[in-house]
């Protein structure tokens, strides 16, 4: 008998960061860098980076829920990346960079907004994360697969990403994979 696997999808600026942080938690079997919440099909990097798809660049998680859960998943999240800066994470700037949780069912729905509820106490500013429906995600060109994991010494990644999975890896070592 097979393992029941669940999916989720985020956006925290960067897919590049967020893809970097999940490859490496307990529990994760895929992390696939994408698109959602946009209104143009078969989007290209270049037409979601001009702003006018609508599009964030997210990543759809592949997880186990026998190891870890939906919840402890947000968990992360909501320390990985800044709630509260709309449509920006440090330097990125745009709508492609928004802070979304794409729910996938109405479970999903209810567990993010109590999840946030629950985040909002951390931060002295307002939560702006975005939780709606996935209506359809679409995969990234390859180029951006595993990019942190096939160019750790390129800038962007010693700068940004790199400190963003330190950051994780310290405050989260019981999801730290061996």
């Amino acid at each position: 008998m097979g393992k029941e696997l669940k999916q989720a999808t985020l956006g925290g600026g960067c897919f590049w960061c967020l893809e970097a942080v999940y490859e490496n938690v307990k529990g994760i079997e895929k992390v696939v860098s994408g698109y959602a919440g946009g209104h143009v099909d078969h989007p290209t990097y270049e037409a979601v980076c001009s702003g006018t798809t609508g599009h964030a660049e997210v990543v759809q998680i592949t997880y186990d829920p026998t190891i870890i859960s939906y919840e402890e998943l947000l968990d992360i999240f909501w320390k990985i990346h800044d709630p509260t800066t709309l449509n920006r994470q440090g330097a990125d700037t745009g709508t492609q960079y928004r802070s979304a949780i794409f729910y996938h069912d109405e479970e999903q729905k209810r567990i993010a907004e109590e999840s946030k509820r629950k985040a909002q106490k951390a931060f002295s500013s307002p939560i702006v994360t975005e939780i709606v429906p996935l209506t359809k995600f679409w995969p990234a060109e390859a180029y951006h697969q595993d990019y942190f994991k096939n160019h750790p010494e390129q800038g962007y990644c010693r700068a940004v990403v790199a400190p963003k999975v330190e950051k994780f890896k310290h405050h989260f070592k019981e999801w730290v994979k061996p």
